[in-house]
């Protein structure tokens, strides 16, 4: 029988956030370890849902541990979406609503002095050896030989988003790659963080270790062994396909069928993306090999998700993300690790917010009070939890139209206004800030096809926008706690 990792028996002792004991039990002992849990974050870029059945080796990670099925990004945005995932605070409290100033990008991140409230500085100051490796936050270039603090090791990549010919800042050392098989870029991180487990494991110290791949981001660039795969492979035709919602708001309303080019081009660059997956699959493999070969496979907690989703065809646009709709928002959340049941989904409302609560207590670090986010370690080993929240909170400004965005995109791609949105099980509520107002049954309309915000009564619609308020204004992990249970 495998023992209790020395993260959650220590925290089955304190009254912390988001583990709950079961009523009228006594806490457990807490047992020594040799160390505690190691954890591995896997983090890809625009990877939505309909990626994964082309990856048997996330198959093989949801066979081996827990997926959540309503797992939700605060913004289906790079930027926006990362910095949530570093500090566990909506935008709202980052600052970081979009990829660029004023209200967006590495700078503004920085300059609010997020950096020094992450899992990283957390897990750090308490003992582990952290790693990054990989696409960072927008606007972050490596030639400014620029570590952030809490990592130990740091191979940061500025705009690498083509796979070969960048740089990458190697612990305050610029190091080009360039253009042959070897430099391509998922499989020289997934070297050099092979090589970090290797190291961590043989010093008999914990470890954190994040790796952000850029793929499958456009430019879709696969590794050269996978040009050839999927032959004939097209983009899946959901209900949604090359259709508008009734009642669609106007960013959307004024877009026509796609064209026989926006489809053929749909269909490459989904091809393209499932190409590109392949070495972030093989990646996934390689290190959890590794964590084998050294001895810590069952001391660890692998992560594997996605920074936003992405759609292509689905609501009439053609290639982007930055929606509120599930094509965007719900991404895949995959953990296996130390008591983690396999095979097992999870359907809370959960969101990135609650990534970096969970790591911390994985590392038995303290969770502060405005951290927005609520520690996830009792659903994903199987515990008893108190009732979860029901509500998830989507903030978005746009339109975003820079040309040096590598997100940018126009109203055939999806622009939406600035919005806020609330998800729970069974619907989808938009507030935009030009008044309009998008309402989706999921359980009768799971595609998000008919707006029945016209609909609904009165007294419903000020329920909704008090529930809206409430969570865009909380700023504290027991106030958005208490807003994110919704009616």
């Amino acid at each position: 029988m495998r023992k209790l990792p020395a993260a959650l028996a220590a925290a089955a002792l304190v009254a912390t956030v988001g583990l709950v004991a079961s009523a009228g039990a006594p806490p457990a002992p807490a047992r020594a370890a040799a160390t505690p849990p190691n954890i591995v974050f896997v983090l890809v870029d625009d990877l939505a849902w309909n990626l994964v059945q082309h990856m048997p080796n996330v198959r093989r990670l949801q066979t081996d541990g827990t997926t959540f099925t309503n797992y939700t990004v605060t913004d289906s945005l790079c930027c926006p979406s990362r910095s949530s995932i570093f500090t566990g605070k909506f935008p709202h409290d980052t600052g970081v609503f979009t990829n660029e100033s004023p209200d967006g990008g590495f700078a503004v991140f920085h300059n609010r002095g997020n950096e020094s409230q992450t899992f990283a500085t957390a897990l750090q100051a308490q003992g582990y050896r952290t790693a990054f490796l990989g696409k960072y936050l927008n606007g972050y270039l490596p030639k400014d030989l620029y570590t952030p603090p809490g990592w130990t090791e740091w191979y940061g990549a500025g705009n690498a988003y083509g796979e070969y010919n960048y740089n990458l800042n190697e612990n305050g050392t610029l190091v080009h790659y360039g253009t042959t098989d070897a430099d391509y870029l998922t499989d020289v991180v997934s070297a050099k963080g092979q090589s970090f487990i290797e190291r961590s494991a043989a010093a008999h110290q914990p470890f954190l270790m994040e790796i952000a791949t850029f793929a499958p981001h456009g430019p879709f660039t696969p590794a050269r062994q996978d040009l050839d795969k999927f032959p004939g492979l097209t983009a899946p035709r959901t209900p949604a396909w090359d259709t508008l919602p009734a009642d669609a708001p106007t960013w959307l309303a004024g877009n026509g069928p796609l064209t026989a080019a926006e489809i053929q081009k749909i269909n490459t660059d989904y091809r393209k993306r499932a190409q590109a997956v392949q070495a972030v699959d093989r990646m996934i493999a390689g290190l959890r090999q590794q964590l084998a070969d050294s001895g810590v496979a069952d001391n660890t907690y692998v992560v594997f998700s996605s920074d936003n989703g992405f759609h292509m065809g689905d609501h009439r646009l053609v290639e982007g993300k930055q929606t509120a709709y599930d094509h965007d928002v719900v991404v895949p959340l995959v953990v296996a690790g130390p008591d983690v049941p396999g095979g097992v989904s999870r359907p809370q409302i959960v969101q990135n917010i609650d990534l970096a609560p969970t790591f911390q207590r994985i590392g038995g670090a303290a969770v502060a009070d405005d951290v927005d986010g609520r520690s996830l370690l009792t659903l994903v080993t199987g515990g008893t939890t108190a009732p979860w929240r029901t509500g998830s909170l989507i903030e978005h400004h746009g339109p975003g139209a820079s040309p040096d965005d590598p997100d940018v995109q126009d109203a055939r791609n999806g622009m939406p206004t600035t919005y806020e949105a609330l998800r729970t099980e069974t619907y989808t509520y938009v507030e935009y800030d030009n008044g309009e107002r998008e309402y989706y049954d999921r359980t009768a309309d799971p595609d998000q096809l008919r707006n029945t915000y016209a609909g609904l009564s009165a007294a419903r619609k000020t329920a909704l926008h008090a529930d809206v308020a409430a969570l865009t204004n909380c700023h504290t992990g027991t106030t958005c706690w208490t807003a994110g249970h919704v009616g």
